[in-house]
């Protein structure tokens, strides 16, 4: 095996097992083993060493936003107006609590966070606004920027 889960090394063989999951996760074995060029009990053995390794950290089906019913995603930048610890594990758990947020990093720069967010519609946003961000205190702005098209969204990693 090229890795174990106390110290993660991993090869081109696991790299490619990685590559063809996250284009298709509900490939079988059998599938996956055809396409990474190894039998399935090897092929096997390395995703379960994977997925224990936590590199694989669970599988999830990719749903279309639109045809669900969420067409608009808003970019927000939140700023803090405090960065005491408190304040900071209080706005975090709030941000947990929204299901309309569907990615938050805290990141460098003017703003605290990056989240996305999506939404049925406009008025959906600004009652998300209005009824549940505005009511974090330790928010000082929120600057927001709607998203009008998507050029690229990849769910498979570059080679390293």
């Amino acid at each position: 095996m090229a890795f174990s889960a106390a110290k993660l090394r991993m090869d081109d063989i696991d790299r490619n097992i990685i590559k063809e999951l996250q284009r298709n996760g509900r490939l079988s074995n059998q599938a996956l083993s055809d396409r990474i060029g190894l039998s399935p009990s090897p092929c096997l053995k390395r995703l379960k060493a994977l997925e224990a390794s936590g590199l694989i950290k669970g599988y999830t089906a990719l749903i279309d936003e639109k045809l669900y019913g969420l067409p608009v995603t808003v970019f927000l930048r939140v700023k803090l107006g405090t960065h005491a610890e408190d304040d900071i594990k209080t706005f975090e758990k709030q941000v947990q609590l929204i299901d309309e947020i569907q990615d938050c990093f805290l990141i460098t720069g003017d703003a605290d966070y990056l989240m996305r967010v999506i939404v049925r519609d406009l008025e959906h946003y600004e009652n998300l606004i209005r009824t549940r961000m505005q009511r974090i205190e330790a928010i000082a702005s929120i600057d927001s920027s709607v998203a009008f098209g998507k050029v690229k969204q990849s769910y498979v990693f570059p080679a390293s």
